[in-house]
């Protein structure tokens, strides 16, 4: 039985502490191998607004390589058993068909990011939008805090990513952070997990959505810097972003049941 606690005199450091430990006990994901969360993944995004035909990327990293979709299939069609192993010069290790080549800017971003287990590029219409305005995307609401100060941003395109200067130019301008707005282009995020990667990307677009609404409304507002920390730090939990993955796998499997084969 838990102790109880009068929770009226902690203060807020306390009650997140608490929180945090409770989220730690209670929220799991489910138990997917990689090949069907980065098939999970596609089918989520296409229902979150980022398709865009056949272009934008999702890989995952492995012990040999990267899984990724092939070219040729939209998210909508992307199965556990036709994505490709690949490995970083591009090269199909598993699988039948050809990965994307602009996978290349990935292979980059994994050999300058030890910590980065997957990566997601997508041209989600907002995002897109946004990034024909050659301007940063603002973070100035609670929802959107998990990229506060965690998006970097190229202000010009460099072209079809494709080649070694964009994977050198893309990875160098990313750093440290977990996101990317490229500018005439769309989004990248790099994380840990794949669990991650996907809330983030559908936080992103979500993001870019509100900037726009906003900025054709008036002015954004900032909030301020010691409370945009606090709230990214309070949302980006890996229980919680295991738990939000498998609300939206749920959610998409209602529908593509068949993604998981």
């Amino acid at each position: 039985m838990n102790q109880q606690v009068d929770t009226f005199h902690l203060d807020k450091s306390e009650l997140i502490a608490r929180s945090e430990a409770q989220m730690q006990q209670h929220l799991h994901g489910d138990d997917y191998t990689l090949a069907q969360k980065v098939a999970l993944t596609c089918r989520i995004l296409f229902d979150n607004g980022h398709d865009s035909g056949l272009a934008g990327q999702i890989t995952a990293r492995d012990s040999k390589g990267f899984w990724t979709q092939r070219l040729g299939l939209g998210f909508d069609e992307i199965s556990a058993g036709n994505l490709l192993l690949v490995d970083e010069d591009i090269n199909v290790l598993e699988g039948d068909g050809m990965p994307n080549p602009a996978n290349r800017f990935h292979a980059w971003v994994y050999r300058a990011r030890p910590d980065v287990n997957c990566i997601i590029h997508t041209h989600a219409v907002h995002t897109a939008a946004l990034s024909m305005l050659e301007e940063p995307l603002q973070v100035s609401h609670m929802d959107n805090c998990v990229l506060y100060d965690d998006v970097a941003f190229v202000a010009k395109w460099p072209g079809v990513p494709v080649g070694n200067d964009e994977g050198e130019l893309i990875s160098h301008a990313l750093g440290d952070k977990r996101a990317l707005l490229l500018a005439h282009h769309g989004l990248l995020v790099a994380c840990s997990s794949v669990e991650e990667a996907c809330v983030i990307a559908l936080a992103f677009e979500r993001a870019a959505k509100m900037h726009l609404l906003a900025a054709a409304a008036g002015t954004i507002q900032p909030i301020m810097p010691e409370l945009g920390r606090e709230a990214h730090d309070w949302i980006l939990k890996p229980s919680r972003n295991a738990a939000g993955f498998a609300y939206y796998a749920r959610r998409s499997l209602k529908q593509n049941a068949d993604c998981l084969g």
